[in-house]
């Protein structure tokens, strides 16, 4: 119940400082409007005009609510204004390149742990590609792909690779070095080879590691499907939705793909959870 209610104090909270905010952001507006029709303003009246407009600055929290819930559940999901239709588009681009980025980190650890040349090569430029701004490599990948007639769903899943690999390859390369030494010499008096102890000590001791990076790489392979919707000028997308918004100030559709992409990623980091819970338990690592 403290939870719950904890919960609930944040969110009331953040509406509260949203509405504010609405306001504060949108008077200037409604003000110049007034000026221009020489008319004067109760403070309600302000208030009122600032949550209403069409195209505000910072929409406030009601009309994002109405936009979404018309978005999502009075259109036709094959309609290309449904941010169902838009958010299926983007989470097939999401999964390819999760599920790519993934393997890419599972497999590049186990090299870094078996051999000292990856070691000492592999990880430093993983770690300096993660600071290359992902807005810089996009349009390049696309770039590149699109001039041998590779378009749709692979660049975007690329990209979507190149953000959600780091998170795993950390997170792997941890969870295989976690097993401390007691228990590799133990594995040595048992003769056992470097793949016996890899299957039997040290794959098992990374999984924890590996679905918390997984929630994390999920994340992150959402964001890089978004921004690789952006240079293409795709017109599908939760990507797409928000270059729509940008180009026609439609703010409030702006922020309603927002949000979808905000459920959409916190859905997939859910299912994430889920797997792990029911790995670890099968495992029994938890009860």
């Amino acid at each position: 119940m403290q939870k719950i209610f904890a919960v609930l104090t944040v969110i009331f909270a953040i509406v509260v400082l949203w509405y504010g905010a609405a306001v504060m952001m949108n008077a200037k507006w409604v003000k110049e409007q007034a000026v221009r029709a020489k008319v004067e303003l109760s403070t309600t009246q302000l208030i009122s005009q600032t949550l209403s407009q069409d195209r505000p600055v910072v929409p406030a929290p009601h009309q994002v609510g109405v936009e979404f819930w018309k978005s999502v559940f009075t259109k036709n999901v094959t309609s290309k204004r449904s941010l169902v239709f838009h958010a299926w588009i983007t989470l097939r681009a999401t999964l390819l390149g999760f599920f790519i980025g993934t393997l890419a980190g599972i497999i590049l650890s186990i090299g870094i742990i078996h051999i000292r040349a990856m070691d000492m090569s592999v990880m430093p430029w993983a770690i300096a590609s993660q600071t290359i701004p992902i807005l810089a490599i996009a349009p390049m990948i696309i770039v590149v792909l699109n001039s041998i007639g590779i378009q749709g769903l692979i660049p975007k899943a690329i990209i979507s690779a190149y953000l959600s690999f780091f998170p795993v390859l950390v997170g792997m390369v941890k969870g295989l070095r976690s097993p401390d030494h007691i228990q590799l010499d133990l594995m040595k008096t048992y003769h056992a080879d470097a793949k016996s102890t890899f299957f039997s000590l040290r794959l098992p001791s990374s999984v924890p590691y590996l679905f918390t990076s997984m929630k994390v790489g999920v994340a992150a392979a959402l964001v890089g499907t978004i921004v690789g919707e952006l240079p293409t000028g795709a017109i599908r997308g939760l990507g797409a939705r928000l270059l729509t918004g940008s180009y026609y100030g439609q703010t409030i559709q702006m922020w309603a793909a927002l949000f979808a992409a905000a459920f959409l990623a916190a859905g997939l980091v859910a299912l994430v959870g889920m797997a792990e819970k029911a790995t670890l338990k099968r495992m029994g690592m938890i009860r």
